[in-house]
């Protein structure tokens, strides 16, 4: 129906042209805390906290700050977050709680429970309708929003637990899509369901060639891999040829940048790259713009704060110091890495969500994700970040043209002092102390505290080349294999010991 892209397209530049007026990002955020201190006032954490006197002040946001503390997982879910899960009504937020996200867990408890209300779901629709709405800055032909849109999400069946239903956050908002947008959504409601995820990308391998796609939603590595499965089944060049009109990819929830090479084999043309940050306890920020990052939604059911990812405030494995110093939306600079912390219509208050951001432009509000609070390594003061690993391998990628799909890092002690160890993930032939030597280097230039440990207490880089499948395979031993699911970048402790441990044992029946 050719009428209905031209419809489609011309709403979307109509209503995107209709936004002209924006408040400034701290008025924006002073009104969302504000509706939400309002909204959970009579709730037993409102209460405890006395939400309705610090509304009621003159100056709420310091109050706010003074008087409730800041909480991790562990501590949210003790206190407060438990309740929910026994049945307990109006406890973080008016009402009582139907649905928990299931987190990935790649840090913390093996299995969270991330409320979800039903503002949520209806803050994450909106999300997405703006979403949609920017398009409109991209420059897409008509034909585009005629085909069919395509998400590898985990699967949508929620399991009941009691009084509530648990699963992936896709499970949950799956059953919430507006009824315009089934006619376009794939793999369909069937197959979204299954719950084991190999049978799931063979059926969408199989349906592949009846489907018109022309965007793509979800992680790059297991979007690869999917792409990868129906081009060798069908014995084509790359995936156009499939689907002629795939054009966006829209992807979140790693960097895209070690996944761009890859990517480049599979396709016959350029695809319109988007980023989203759509985490268990929000719709965060999207890319609303060719060429630009993500911008942070302000007035969507989110109240933010940036705790500076320093030594002040975290320790050296990670974990929050007691009162850390936090900053407003206008407090920040775009030279610091913050760890982000969240209060939310889910009933998450001042709650540290893990991921650590930088801004790129303060003004635009627009970030990057630079990692995660514990995925770092500094065993003798190499702060050494998960944005630095990141970069130094897209430079050695560049600089020797080969594709680095996936990494890890951990760190050991060596002759007495340390060492980083790398596992490289690719299934190019590749020769391990070239990509050792320039990795090293290129870790020195990046970041200057790196530089100085390796002339002391860091002694070595070592690394490791192995396949790209026992990445996926080690994630599938755990039980967390599926588009929900990211390799950590950083192993630490007993989560190195496992990673080791697996290594040994398939390099052992390799050899036999």
């Amino acid at each position: 129906m050719p009428v209905l892209g031209t419809i489609i397209k011309s709403s979307i530049g109509l209503r995107h042209k209709m936004k002209i007026f924006r408040r400034s990002p701290e008025k924006l955020q002073k009104r969302e805390l504000k509706k939400l201190l309002r909204k959970a006032q009579m709730t037993m954490f409102g209460e405890a906290y006395r939400f309705q006197e610090i509304a009621s002040s003159s100056n709420f946001v310091k109050k706010f700050r003074a008087v409730v503390p800041v909480h991790d997982y562990n501590s949210i879910f003790a206190a407060w977050w438990n309740k929910c899960l026994h049945g307990k009504e109006n406890v973080c937020w008016p009402g009582k709680v139907k649905y928990f996200a299931l987190s990935s867990g790649t840090s913390e408890s093996s299995s969270k429970h991330i409320p979800v209300t039903k503002e949520m779901v209806k803050a994450i629709q909106k999300a997405s309708i703006r979403q949609i709405l920017s398009l409109a800055n991209f420059n897409l032909k008509k034909e585009t929003f005629e085909k069919g849109i395509l998400m590898l999400g985990g699967s949508t069946h929620l399991n009941q637990n009691g009084t509530y239903f648990e699963g992936d956050l896709s499970g949950i908002t799956a059953s919430q899509l507006p009824f315009w947008f089934q006619h376009f959504y794939k793999p369909g409601k069937n197959i979204a369901r299954k719950k084991d995820w190999n049978e799931k990308l063979e059926e969408i391998v199989i349906k592949a060639k009846d489907w018109d796609i022309g965007v793509i939603v979800g992680v790059p590595a297991w979007i690869q891999l999917l792409l990868e499965k129906i081009i060798k089944h069908y014995g084509v060049k790359n995936i156009h040829e499939i689907w002629p009109n795939l054009s966006i990819y829209c992807h979140g929830g790693v960097r895209f940048e070690p996944y761009r090479k890859s990517f480049e084999t599979l396709v016959g043309k350029p695809l319109v790259f988007i980023e989203t940050y759509l985490a268990s306890e929000g719709f965060i920020a999207f890319q609303d713009m060719p060429q630009a990052n993500m911008r942070l939604i302000l007035d969507n059911g989110i109240y933010y704060e940036f705790i500076p990812f320093t030594h002040e405030n975290f320790t050296i494995d990670g974990d929050l110091i007691r009162k850390p110093k936090a900053l407003t939306i206008e407090e920040v600079d775009e030279e610091t890495e913050y760890a982000l912390l969240l209060s939310t219509c889910s009933g998450a208050w001042r709650y540290l969500i893990g991921d650590t951001i930088r801004f790129t432009n303060k003004e635009k509000c627009e970030i990057v994700i630079t990692g995660r609070t514990r995925h770092f390594l500094s065993l003798c003061g190499e702060h050494l970040s998960v944005d630095n690993m990141y970069k130094a391998v897209e430079m050695v990628s560049d600089d020797l043209n080969v594709k680095i799909n996936e990494f890890t890092v951990t760190g050991l002690n060596y002759q007495g002092l340390f060492a980083h160890k790398w596992y490289i993930g690719t299934d190019t032939n590749i020769n391990p102390d070239q990509i050792r030597t320039l990795l090293d280097e290129k870790l020195k230039i990046l970041n200057d505290d790196y530089r100085v440990e390796r002339t002391s207490a860091l002694k070595e880089l070592l690394l490791e080349v192995i396949p790209v499948n026992f990445f996926y395979d080690y994630l599938e031993s755990k039980g967390k294999l599926g588009a929900q699911n990211k390799f950590p970048r950083v192993l630490k402790q007993d989560k190195a010991k496992e990673w080791d441990e697996y290594l040994e044992k398939r390099k052992s029946v390799q050899i036999t």
